[in-house]
């Protein structure tokens, strides 16, 4: 397929690999259906983000590539802006630095410092400065505090940047200072269309154009053609998994009864997986837990034929979105979909 499609996208390496090396084809399968944006996320065991987005944009030509996402402050914003200076170069400037507020209760098993909307809207700052060939002297802000940073005197570029925002506060900065954003996955019809409206309104009080603003919908996409214990995983398994994440989060966002999800955490099935549900749970445990999550909250998905996951796709830009991530699914498992968007 020669098609561009520059509003769809993908994860690379999706849920969790097995190899680290499956990125290398996934990266050009995707290329090759036409999807615009290949996303790198980040997990510490096999998908460190600046390795993954080297090893993308090595193999690849025209795909663009955008963490969704790293952290701001697990590095030093100098190599950050390193990481994304040499992507600009390797790519010929088709990387997008994402950053994301992170999950708490990592941040606070690892020691990391949990992360506030002031210092990724001080770090936006920080890396415009730095992009424009300008240093930063004396910097003492809510980022942190630093005597000199200074990228290079010959750079006078804007690097693109955006946010994967799950609350108010979030989307309102994609709104001021982000050009994408990027939002999570199961979120009703009715948050989608509040976060996009909430992420446009911004952008226009902030006196930029809101059409400047990319919002993504990341939307779960699983096909029937997918074997059922594997739909399983990546529908129920990766649900339950944002529920033991920040479920009170994705809860209070789309509106649903937090009772539900109280049942979802006292149940002896749910307490016995020691770790990330979608990666651990065998077939029996995903089989009771689905018992556990209404219909109405793993609905927000591509679901059925290819047809029907596209009519699904679709609804997300009527929603209001600019592009839709098909989240959750290699290449190879979106190519009837994607052959049937083209249609």
């Amino acid at each position: 397929m020669t098609t561009t499609f520059p509003e769809l996208g993908f994860y690379v390496l999706a849920g969790q690999p097995t190899s680290t090396r499956d990125a290398i084809a996934e990266a050009r399968e995707g290329e090759a259906l036409g999807l615009g944006t290949a996303f790198i996320s980040e997990r510490y065991n096999l998908k460190e983000a600046a390795v993954l987005c080297g090893a993308v944009g090595a193999v690849t030509e025209r795909i663009r590539i955008q963490t969704a996402t790293t952290n701001h402050n697990t590095r030093h914003p100098m190599v950050t802006a390193g990481i994304a200076r040499t992507m600009q170069s390797l790519t010929g400037g088709r990387f997008v630095l994402g950053i994301g507020r992170g999950i708490p209760a990592a941040q606070d098993a690892h020691g990391i410092p949990r992360i506030t909307t002031a210092q990724m809207e001080d770090f936006v700052g920080i890396m415009r400065q730095l992009f424009r060939g300008k240093p930063v002297i004396g910097h003492n802000g809510p980022a942190g505090s630093w005597p000199i940073l200074h990228l290079d005197s010959t750079l006078d570029e804007h690097l693109p940047m955006g946010l994967v925002a799950f609350g108010p506060q979030s989307l309102k900065l994609g709104g001021r200072c982000f050009d994408e954003v990027v939002l999570h996955t199961y979120f009703t019809d009715e948050t989608t269309e509040r976060a996009v409206r909430t992420v446009k309104e911004a952008a226009e009080q902030a006196g930029r154009d809101p059409a400047d603003v990319r919002v993504w919908s990341c939307f779960a996409t699983i096909g029937d053609h997918i074997p059922g214990p594997l739909r399983l995983k990546k529908s129920v398994g990766r649900l339950a998994t944002y529920l033991q994440a920040y479920g009170d989060l994705l809860v209070k966002t789309n509106r649903w009864d937090p009772a539900v999800l109280a049942r979802f955490r006292a149940d002896p099935v749910v307490q016995s997986v020691r770790g990330a549900i979608d990666a651990i749970a065998t077939p029996e445990q995903l089989e009771h837990i689905a018992t556990l999550l209404p219909d109405e909250w793993l609905a927000p998905s591509a679901t059925g034929t290819p047809e029907q996951c596209v009519a699904a796709v679709r609804n997300q830009f009527a929603l209001g979105c600019d592009g839709v991530i098909l989240h959750g699914a290699s290449p190879a498992e979106l190519a009837p979909i994607v052959r049937a968007y083209a249609r």
